[in-house]
C-alpha cells in the first residue's frame, strides 16, 4: 500500500546542502578547467577513496537532524517529517553520502541520485514541500515551477549560536517569501509612503500567497499532529521583516485568514534583522533579499528565496 504523505512534511535536500562537499567539488571543477576529459572520472576517484569518510554537516544539516527528531511523536504509519536527499551524483558516487548518513544516525530511507540529470524533475515525484540546494539553477528551476518552496543556500555559518534541544525553530521574511510581492512591488516603485498607504487600506484584504506559504500551511497541519498545544509545540516559527506600522496589521490578518500560527513576528521597520535573528536562533532563516542574508549567513543558517524569472523584481536590484 503506498504511503501517504498528505499530511508529511517532505523536505528534498541536496548532497552539497546537507554535508559539505566542497572538496570534492572543488576537485571536479578544477580538472573540468585543465582537463575536461578526465573531469568525471577523478571525480569518482576521489569520492571512491574517501567513500567511507564521514563527511563534515552542511548548512542544511542541523535542520534536517531537528526535524526528524520530530517523528518520536508520530501515531499511526504516517511520519511527521520525511527527508529525501537529491543528488546530481551517481549512485557510485553517492555512496559516500549514503555512508555519512548512517554514520551520523540520521532517519533517512528515500533518495535519488540522477548522475547529472535534473534533480528538479523529480520532486513531485517524491511529493516534496520544500528543496534546499546549493545549485542557483535547480532552486531557480524549482521556483518557475511553482512546484514547492526552495532555496539555495549560503555558507555555514562559523559560529552559530546554541540552539535549544528539542526545538525546530525556522525564521522567515514576508515579503516575496511568505506573501506575494505585490505590496514589495509598490515599495520599489512607488515609495515607502505609498506602501504604508496601500497596506493600511487594504489590511483587512489577505495578501496572495507567496512561494512560501504552502510551506508555512504544511507546517500548521504539522503542528496539529503533534500531541501538545500550538502554544508549547516543538516547532516554533517566526516572520522577521521589514514591515512596520501601519503595514504589519496585514500580516497579522492573512496570517490569521490562512488558519496559521506564527510563535514570533518582529517588525523592524528596516532596522537590521541580524541582532533578531541571533536571539531567535533558527535552523534556518528564508528571506528573498542578499542585502539581509549576506550579513545572516554569518550567524545563522540562512537560504535565498529565488524570485520568479518573469517578476519584475529578478531584473531589478534589491535595495
Amino acid at each position: 500500500m503506498p504511503l501517504d504523505l498528505s499530511n508529511t512534511l517532505v523536505i528534498g535536500v541536496s548532497a552539497t546542502a546537507l554535508y559539505d562537499m566542497e572538496e570534492s567539488d572543488r576537485i571536479f571543477r578544477d580538472t573540468k578547467t585543465s582537463d575536461p576529459d578526465t573531469a568525471i572520472e577523478k571525480y569518482r576517484d576521489f569520492m571512491r577513496e574517501h567513500e567511507n569518510e564521514p563527511l563534515s554537516p552542511g548548512t542544511g544539516w542541523h535542520l534536517v537532524k531537528a526535524l526528524l527528531g520530530l517523528n518520536q511523536y508520530q501515531l499511526g504509519n504516517s511520519p511527521l517529517v520525511e527527508v529525501v536527499v537529491m543528488s546530481r551524483n551517481s549512485p557510485d558516487t553517492g555512496l559516500r553520502v549514503l555512508n555519512t548518513i548512517r554514520y551520523d544516525q540520521l532517519n533517512i530511507t528515500r533518495s535519488a541520485f540522477t548522475a547529472g540529470e535534473s534533480v528538479p524533475d523529480y520532486l513531485d515525484a517524491f511529493d516534496v514541500d520544500l528543496f534546499l540546494t546549493t545549485s542557483v539553477e535547480d532552486a531557480q528551476k524549482v521556483i518557475d515551477s511553482k512546484l514547492c518552496a526552495a532555496a539555495i543556500l549560503k555558507e555555514p555559518p562559523h559560529d552559530a549560536p546554541e540552539i535549544p534541544e528539542g526545538q525546530v525553530r525556522i525564521a522567515f521574511d514576508g515579503d516575496a517569501v511568505l506573501f506575494s510581492e505585490e505590496s514589495e512591488l509598490v515599495y520599489k516603485t512607488q515609495g515607502i509612503a505609498a506602501f504604508h498607504a496601500q497596506e493600511d487600506e487594504k489590511q483587512n484584504i489577505p495578501m496572495e500567497e507567496g512561494p512560501y506559504a504552502s510551506l508555512l500551511k504544511k507546517l500548521s497541519t504539522l503542528q496539529e499532529r503533534l500531541p501538545m498545544r500550538v502554544e508549547y509545540s516543538p516547532v516554533r516559527i517566526a516572520i522577521v521583516t521589514a514591515r512596520n506600522s501601519p503595514s504589519e496589521m496585514r500580516v497579522i490578518k492573512t496570517l490569521r485568514s490562512w488558519g496559521v500560527y506564527v510563535d514570533e513576528a518582529f517588525f523592524l521597520g528596516g532596522v537590521e534583522k541580524t541582532k533578531v535573528l541571533k536571539a531567535f536562533r533558527p535552523h534556518i532563516f528564508f528571506d528573498d533579499q542578499d542585502v539581509h542574508l549576506d550579513k545572516a549567513a554569518n550567524l545563522v543558517p540562512s537560504g535565498k528565496v529565488p524570485y520568479l524569472s518573469t517578476s519584475e523584481l529578478s531584473v531589478k536590484p534589491k535595495g
